[in-house]
């Protein structure tokens, strides 16, 4: 039987550190619900590979915890998203991975593409994962939401004056905006949005806008953009949600935190939410058991735990984290994720063109 922990009350004004852990490990005992795993115990005493581009020690802990209820264990293997897919190409019918799991749509796609998933079926995770977030053939399912937010400095920009992502292309911004350069994943799939939602004459001319506004070069990671913001250097900047809430939490020390104080979080109406996901690889020789640590991930139990290690957004509602529920409600786009990888390419170019570097 799993033992909930349950932290002391937290000295800090919004209880935010402790009550953060809280939450992955509430989902780490179990107390979110029970996973029942279907046909357990035909894979158990297996050994499965999973390759990740997640790096978070809860993430250990949940692999450990399936391998409590289910007898199938896990041995991880941690790099960049780009290069697991490169390992996993080379590697062929050799590779020891049985699961990849992999950060952002685009890659997910990618992924497909260089053919590294293979097709499965489950109603447990066509339950689970609405069908926007994952691949109709099967091949990968999102694990976590990722929102892409705008970060305002209420004292150089009235956190009112934006409504949607067009208003950063607004004259008003000018010498006040600033941004993550093209290479980020993260914008490359908020402009494939774009190009789905408003098509690519208004998507180019909010581009351009944009970089007409910008008030210093491009950043090269969201929590220096963020605390740019916080730090009065910046009025507004696009960033994802966790980065804030990382900084909030504390554990980017009491600088962040304090920069992240400053800051008025805003949901775009509609937003762009990006994913997680995982699929079974083409080389597994151990599909069954495989499938059955996605849909461990993808559950209710695992999944709030894969989501609170980065304070993510789980798959079907804001989850208990006590940040995000700070930052209110978000209503999504709709635009499902495959389409979103799928113009991954497109949205690149587009961004180059008009002079997004």
């Amino acid at each position: 039987m799993p033992v909930c922990i349950h932290p002391r009350p937290s000295a800090h004004p919004l209880g935010l550190p402790l009550a953060i852990s809280a939450v992955g490990l509430a989902a780490l005992a179990g107390c979110a619900g029970p996973f029942k795993a279907p046909g357990a115990g035909d894979s158990a005493g297996q050994t499965i590979g999973v390759y990740s581009g997640r790096h978070y020690n809860t993430d250990k802990e949940l692999y450990r915890q399936f391998t409590a209820r289910t007898g199938i264990k896990v041995t991880l293997l941690e790099g960049k998203d780009d290069a697991l897919i490169e390992r996993l190409s080379s590697e062929g019918k050799r590779s020891p991975a049985d699961v990849l799991v992999l950060v952002d749509a685009a890659r997910l796609v990618k992924a497909s593409e260089r053919g590294v998933f293979r097709p499965i079926r489950s109603s447990v995770l066509e339950r689970q994962v609405p069908a926007r977030l994952r691949d109709a053939q099967g091949r990968w399912f999102a694990l976590t939401r990722r929102v892409r937010a705008v970060v305002v400095n209420p004292k150089l920009v009235p956190p009112a004056s934006i409504r949607s992502y067009a208003d950063l292309a607004d004259p008003a911004l000018r010498g006040k905006l600033c941004l993550r350069d093209s290479r980020s994943v993260y914008n490359q799939s908020l402009v494939a949005d774009q190009l789905i939602r408003r098509g690519e004459a208004a998507t180019a001319s909010w581009v351009k806008g944009m970089v007409a506004n910008l008030g210093q070069p491009p950043f090269t990671s969201d929590i220096p953009l963020a605390r740019a913001v916080g730090q009065g250097r910046c009025g507004a900047a696009l960033v994802n949600t966790y980065y804030v809430a990382r900084m909030l939490s504390g554990q980017a020390g009491a600088e962040d935190q304090a920069a992240a104080e400053q800051l008025r979080l805003v949901f775009p109406v509609p937003a762009h939410v990006n994913i997680s996901g995982a699929g079974v690889t083409a080389s597994s020789g151990k599909v069954a058991a495989a499938k059955q640590l996605i849909e461990f991930l993808a559950s209710p139990s695992g999944g709030e735990g894969y989501a609170g290690a980065n304070n993510e957004y789980p798959l079907q509602d804001e989850g208990n984290n006590p940040i995000l529920k700070r930052f209110g409600p978000f209503q999504p786009d709709g635009v499902s994720a495959e389409q979103m990888g799928a113009k991954n390419k497109a949205a690149v170019q587009l961004m180059h063109a008009n002079g997004w570097r």
